[in-house]
């Protein structure tokens, strides 16, 4: 089993291109999602949805190409919780923070992920 060795959010060796780029992607939405700004409270309710949201399709033990695989299926269910966690709120809608920070806090848990 490869380990993703992650630095400051950039995979070091073992993960494929499609991890390697979604890692970036998820690490580029949890600066995000840290950015001040009236739609930070609903955004985190978003986060938390979203982690719930994967707990049920994932579980407890996964690894990195599980959240990629569930990553590549989130435009299917995203946007409907969104705007049901978060309905007068439409810039907690914005995957590109919310989902993309859920999923790199999920990154460093998965059992193939060597953090440093």
């Amino acid at each position: 089993m490869a380990a993703h060795v992650l630095r400051r959010g950039r995979p070091l060796r073992g993960a494929t291109p499609a991890e390697a780029t979604a890692l970036m992607e998820w690490d580029a939405g949890e600066k995000r999602l840290d950015e001040p700004g009236p739609a930070r409270a609903a955004r985190l309710r978003v986060v938390a949805a979203v982690d719930e949201e994967l707990r049920r399709r994932i579980g407890a033990t996964y690894r990195l190409d599980d959240l990629v695989r569930v990553y590549g299926e989130s435009s299917r269910w995203f946007l409907e919780l969104a705007q049901r966690v978060a309905p007068g709120t439409p810039a907690a809608w914005d995957p590109s923070a919310t989902l993309d920070a859920a999923f790199a806090r999920w990154a460093r848990n998965a059992s193939d992920a060597v953090a440093r």
